[in-house]
């Protein structure tokens, strides 16, 4: 067990207080992993985690369209298998979509072989070189398998739209005070976040667009991060 992973467990259980923003050593230490993108403009990327599933994600895409704005879903190969229609439409209506495991692994609870094969799952339903990992948990051996054939995306703001105990308002004021130029922002499509998605994605979307924001997809030919430390 590296001592890389050993300060990650250590930073992530004695956390008291949720953080919108990872903690910047949590950057160093893990400088190939995609925290935020380079932006010149005001350019924002929006994800939404766990979907595709018709109680939430139809509800995203409608809200998408309305303000003509893209973003990246990172899906689990087990919901895609399920939801092929709605898959495709995510696809059709110019969205990126990313891999975010087949069955949604915990990489610290997973061996390494158990962890790729389920990526590999995924990655026959999901063509894509973005990679997810699930509660933002994954181990340094398996970055370093990883980071020569997929970019590994992380965020730059977390709404906690999936935190049953805040209110819709403290969700949004998460992503309105803390975004900026090449935020990367995790909104999640799925049954336990709905109540805060649906109530915060319309206001975020509204007061940012407002701001000048444009909501773009995280792009295809990102650098690979083969040459960077884990």
């Amino acid at each position: 067990m590296s001592v890389h992973f050993l300060l990650l467990i250590f930073i992530f259980s004695h956390l008291t207080t949720p953080l919108v923003h990872p903690p910047l050593l949590l950057r160093k230490l893990y400088p190939s992993l995609i925290w935020k993108l380079p932006a010149a403009e005001k350019v924002v990327y929006l994800t939404f985690d766990d979907g595709p599933i018709p109680e939430a994600t139809p509800f995203v895409l409608d809200s998408l369209k309305f303000f003509n704005a893209k973003a990246t879903f990172f899906c689990l190969g087990k919901n895609v298998k399920a939801n092929p229609a709605l898959y495709e439409r995510i696809l059709q209506e110019g969205h990126a979509t990313g891999n975010h495991t087949y069955n949604h692994l915990n990489g610290w609870k997973t061996s390494l072989t158990e962890y790729l094969d389920n990526i590999e799952q995924c990655r026959t339903l999901v063509d894509s070189a973005l990679f997810r990992p699930p509660y933002g948990k994954i181990r340094s051996s398996q970055i370093q398998s990883l980071k020569n054939n997929m970019h590994i995306i992380m965020w730059d703001v977390l709404s906690y739209d999936f935190k049953q105990e805040i209110s819709p308002e403290q969700c949004a004021e998460n992503v309105l005070q803390n975004v900026d130029a090449g935020s990367i922002i995790v909104f999640h499509d799925s049954i336990k976040a709905f109540k805060n998605m649906s109530a915060t994605l319309p206001v975020v979307l509204q007061q940012l667009s407002e701001k000048g924001y444009r909501f773009e997809t995280i792009p295809k030919n990102l650098p690979l991060q083969s040459q960077s430390h884990p």
